[in-house]
């Protein structure tokens, strides 16, 4: 498996080469497409891209943790974390990845 990481960069280069903007174009085209993807899930929305996947925010209740090490338990707080779910299309298209 590579350690190749796709960044904004890359995703801005992309859009520069197939669709034919300017790179400062391309680049601010990025950034808004990431920037509108944020302000909804700071919003509670729900990001759905098709054949891909959606991201979504959970609220996770107050718990008490355990420190493995200790066995001392440990209250973690509430917090919001952000989960994935890939489509079924993203999923056969990464699992037929591994059969290369």
């Amino acid at each position: 498996m590579s350690e190749k990481t796709l960044t904004r960069l890359d995703l801005s280069e992309a859009v520069f080469r197939e669709v034919g903007l300017s790179r400062n174009d391309s680049a601010q085209l990025v950034e808004s497409v990431l920037t509108h993807m944020s302000d909804a899930l700071v919003d509670g929305e729900q990001v759905k891209i098709s054949s891909f996947g959606t991201f979504s925010v959970r609220d996770k209740a107050a718990r008490v943790g355990r420190n493995p090490k200790t066995g001392e338990e440990v209250p973690i707080s509430p917090r919001r974390v952000l989960t994935f779910r890939p489509s079924h299309l993203m999923k056969d298209r990464v699992a037929d990845g591994n059969r290369k």
